[in-house]
Parts: C-alpha cells; structure tokens; sequence
C-alpha cells in the first residue's frame, strides 16, 4: 500500500514510514528521498567487511558492534527539519546497540554513533564532500571511505586513480588531514587499532 506524505516526518516517525515500493530511502528536510540501488560489488564488499569487523570485535573484546545500511539521524539547527543518511556500515558503540534491543524502535543511530564506512559509487562527491562534512559536524569519530573501483575525484584518490582507503579522524571536533593506504598498505584505525587488513584484502572483498 502506498503511503503519502502530508507533512514532513521526524526521524522516529520516518523510521516507521513505509512507501510500499521496497524501495531505500533517506530523510532530507523531513521528506523521504529514495536511493539508487547498489551493485553487487558494493554489496559484496560491505556485507563481508561488516562481518568482518563484528568477528573482530568480538574476538578482541573492542565495545563497538558492525551493522550494514543503517539509518544515522544528522544534526539540524533549531527549527530544521531532520534528516538522515543510510550508511553502508554503521560502527555502533556495544552499549547503546544493547539499549535499542531493550526498545521496539527501529535499530538506527539515533545518536552520533563512534565510526561510519561508506563504499564510494559514481556520485562520489557525496562521500568526500557532503558527507564528510556532515558526519564531522555529527561528531562522528572515525570516518571511512572505501573507493575500490576508484571513482574519487585526482585531488582525493591521486593520479593516475586507484583503489583507494581514505580514513578521517575526529580531534576537537575537526577532522584532521585524512590518512591514504593502498595496495598491501595495512589499515591504521583509531577504532580498530592493529586490525591486520590490508588496503588490497578489503578492496578483494567485493571480487
């Protein structure tokens, strides 16, 4: 059944809004926008990355849990309507995962959540502008980008383009210059910190 809009939602009530069509969608200004659908190699690659770091979080103890396509409420003004995006991984912290299963609310990051990845597609420009910047002025603290088929602008990825991870960190609220790897680089992660992977092993994910 086709729901409509007469008004625009908060971020709880869009949780529970569904249009019907199966489609993905965001928040934006309180109405839904739907989203392009990923390819398998997007898809491959994050489903595996995310069990990945949640096998590793557990064998190691970290407070952190990995969950695909997850729903992060953005900070708004006074006055703005919400929005949010859906994260390829959302890393959340073990103990407010724990409370939302104490609730019957949708599982989302309803507040800034300790780590994001996001797989960058054709509209690269989301990932190393838009939303840089939003999940800076979140609070998010680690930011990952994974551009496996190297689809970054030169002045982020480099020429000639390749496969690249870029990792932003947050300190006094800023994100600092972002740290490169490629190839058999081993990734240097606040939040994982002596994860043994590799550049290469993460962009074998999606092949």
């Amino acid at each position: 059944m086709y729901v409509a809009i007469t008004q625009p939602l908060t971020f709880t009530e869009f949780l529970a809004w569904d249009d019907g069509s199966g489609r993905e969608f965001e928040l934006w200004d309180g109405i839904p926008v739907p989203l392009s659908e990923p390819n398998a190699n997007h898809e491959d690659l994050i489903q595996q990355l995310c069990a990945y770091l949640e096998n590793h979080c557990q064998e190691n103890n970290l407070p952190y849990v990995s969950r695909q396509s997850k729903q992060v409420r953005l900070k708004t003004a006074s006055g703005e309507k919400e929005k949010s995006r859906k994260a390829d991984i959302v890393i959340f912290a073990k103990e407010e995962w724990q409370r939302m299963k104490t609730i019957s609310s949708s599982a989302a990051a309803y507040i800034p959540p300790p780590g994001i990845i996001e797989v960058v597609s054709n509209n690269w420009k989301d990932d190393y502008l838009t939303k840089l910047a939003e999940y800076e002025d979140l609070g998010v603290l680690e930011y990952i980008i994974i551009d496996d088929a190297a689809f970054g602008g030169i002045r982020f990825i480099g020429s000639p383009k390749q496969p690249t991870i870029t990792i932003y960190q947050l300190e006094d609220g800023e994100y600092l210059p972002p740290k490169i790897f490629r190839g058999q680089q081993q990734i240097d992660s606040l939040l994982f910190p002596h994860i043994p992977l590799t550049a290469e092993q993460i962009f074998a994910m999606s092949r």
